[in-house]
């Protein structure tokens, strides 16, 4: 099969990463005396890690944050008494499995928005559906 050929089938099968990287990869195979199903193999990782970062990224478009915000960005020294262990028990997101709600309560400028942003960044990571907005939002939507 000519290389033209194959690229055009890789693009046919909307396979990006086999055309990008099958020469580099079928080389390296031959250097270091790879059978051809490790070849394959790994051109197979390439591809399905490259779809799954491609969907982290559309679910995190999708999710529309203001701003991209992770656990490790907030600061626990404000406020004092929060519970951190429990708000880091969150993050494990066992409460989507239960289909329970998870409520910040407290007053401005207390890091709710970024706990909120930071466990819904998270949720997206993990590979569920997220949509971040506001009551005011909700609200004029169901206007």
């Amino acid at each position: 099969m000519k290389d033209d050929q194959l690229l055009s089938d890789l693009l046919y099968l909307k396979l990006a990463y086999f055309g990008e990287h099958h020469q580099a990869l079928a080389k390296e195979a031959v250097e270091k005396n790879r059978t051809h199903l490790d070849f394959l193999s790994r051109l197979v990782e390439g591809e399905a890690l490259r779809r799954k970062d491609r969907a982290t990224q559309r679910r995190i478009q999708a999710a529309r944050f203001p701003v991209v915000k992770t656990l490790e960005q907030f600061n626990w020294s404000w406020p004092k008494k929060i519970n951190r262990p429990q708000v880091q028990n969150l993050f494990r997101l066992s409460f989507l499995k239960d289909k329970a709600n998870v409520i910040f309560l407290g007053g401005a400028g207390l890091g709710k928005s970024h706990l909120a942003t930071a466990l819904a960044y998270e949720a997206c990571l993990a590979g569920h559906t997220v949509l971040f907005t506001t009551a005011i939002d909700i609200v004029n939507t169901l206007v």
